[in-house]
């Protein structure tokens, strides 16, 4: 962890310039005008890193820490060296123990953030996160129950927005002895239903290349099994507080987040057509900041590849994602790593235009090594939360060129690579005026949530899966 302890940040200059991050920004917003909005709201930040207070024995006290004053209930104040920490000092919790504030925030919750990891060398322990608006009264659950597997910390992330004052209480829920030690707590802000201060930008997501093929479905929304242009619900009816699943496809989270911020969101359908400059198709390129393909397995057209490299070199956002080696899902001879690579290398333009290429691998593994030196990074560190892990579950590697593309940009590497060229789990490049990030999984994106039938699994709120690809997102909107 690289969070800064500190108490009610001011992150407007994060917002305009990108800065090092203190702390994750406040949560969501909601509703799409369709205009670019000009007016700064800023953000503040109650963070929370357990520096200065004093607290030696498991039994229930209060302790005046640099946010106000804290319930420890089976809880500590550690210090030694199997507490993982970010500073000095990190809480530790055991048995059913509790961390409850005992004083309100104003100005709401949009976005909470945890660090957490097992103590030493205990086993795994379970938590939740648990909010009042009303000084303690009652309580409610924010999301599900988080799971503390590794002696790292890893950053949690849940989405509250509530307005008016606000507290939170963290709860160990598994009731054993295996202790789990907490960390660099943010509550940003609620910010309402205010559009970014960047403006609207619009989002399509690819239906033409059998993403819902097979067991996959990666899509925003199903529209019973078929995919359309308007996700229904209509994102005009999107609030805040709206759950993922009101719509249905495997990156529905996804899809809602960027609606939640005033973006609009589409679906390229089944029966659409990737073109760029054509003024009869009403999805032409041209009308879009952003293109997401996840796990493609039609190959594309030579007009298709045409269309894709002039959408980029003409200002563009290409969001690229691949699956492991072998994973052809519609059994058409294509998988995804094939298919990306043929967009890069059989273009009738240039060769390796982004400087990277996909490896025919299968891996899976969760890894820290981010990049050395990325407190500036929009990516992973952004408006959105810092990246700090990754996961994949049959994923494949990454090789990067710079002598293709000076612009290529290696992010996330296999768990025990150098940060070199090869062994990449993510990158970024530039091609002509616009940008392109590719990450080579489909799973950590996954919300867990489809059509009947599909065999999902939930990757989109472990780690920092969220921050990174909300991140990328507004990265290659021109957003951040």
């Amino acid at each position: 962890m690289t969070t800064t302890k500190m108490i009610l940040t001011t992150a407007i200059c994060c917002v305009l310039f990108s800065c090092k991050k203190t702390a994750p920004l406040a949560g969501t917003n909601a509703l799409n005008t369709g205009q670019d909005i000009t007016s700064l709201k800023a953000a503040t930040t109650l963070a929370e890193g357990f520096e200065s207070g004093t607290k030696t024995s498991y039994a229930t006290a209060s302790v005046t820490l640099s946010t106000g004053v804290w319930s420890l209930s089976d809880a500590l104040i550690g210090n030694s060296a199997a507490d993982p920490k970010s500073g000095t000092q990190s809480a530790r919790v055991r048995n059913s123990g509790k961390l409850t504030m005992l004083f309100d925030k104003t100005g709401g919750a949009g976005t909470v953030t945890v660090a957490h990891a097992r103590y030493g060398s205990d086993g795994n322990g379970t938590w939740e996160l648990w909010y009042s608006a009303n000084s303690g009264s009652s309580y409610t659950q924010a999301g599900t129950g988080t799971t503390s597997s590794t002696t790292t910390l890893t950053t949690t992330t849940f989405t509250i927005n509530v307005t008016g004052n606000i507290r939170i209480e963290i709860r160990k829920t598994d009731g054993g002895t295996n202790r789990i030690n907490f960390d660099d707590i943010n509550i940003g802000d609620y910010e309402g239903t205010t559009p970014p201060v960047t403006g609207a930008k619009k989002f399509l997501f690819d239906a033409t290349k059998a993403e819902t093929a097979g067991n996959a479905d990666w899509v925003t929304d199903q529209d019973n099994s078929t995919p359309q242009r308007i996700p229904t619900p209509l994102q005009n009816t999107i609030t805040g507080a709206t759950a993922e699943t009101y719509w249905t496809g495997a990156i529905s989270a996804w899809g809602i987040a960027l609606a939640k911020q005033g973006h609009t969101v589409e679906t390229l359908p089944a029966t659409g057509s990737i073109t760029y400059g054509n003024t009869a198709n009403p999805q032409d390129l041209s009308n879009y900041a952003v293109f997401v393909i996840d796990e493609p397995n039609i190959r594309f057209t030579a007009a298709e590849k045409t269309a894709i490299l002039n959408f980029i070199s003409n200002g563009g956002g290409l969001f690229m994602i691949s699956d492991h080696n072998i994973s052809d899902r519609n059994n058409d001879g294509w998988d995804s790593p094939a298919i990306w690579n043929d967009l890069m290398t059989n273009n009738g333009s240039i060769s390796n235009p982004f400087g990277f290429s996909i490896d025919l691998t299968n891996f899976s593994q969760v890894t820290s090594n981010i990049l050395t030196g990325s407190s500036t990074n929009p990516i992973l560190n952004g408006s959105q939360g810092a990246v700090t892990q990754l996961e994949f579950n049959n994923g494949a590697s990454i090789t990067t060129s710079t002598t293709a593309n000076p612009n290529v940009k290696g992010l996330v590497w296999k768990s025990t690579a150098t940060q070199g060229s090869t062994n990449l789990m993510a990158a970024s490049s530039n091609y002509g005026s616009g940008r392109v990030f590719v990450v080579a999984d489909s799973s950590p994106m996954d919300d867990g949530t489809g059509a009947p039938g599909n065999n999902l699994f939930n990757g989109w709120s472990k780690y920092s899966h969220r921050n990174l690809f909300m991140n990328a997102s507004l990265w290659l909107a021109k957003l951040q």
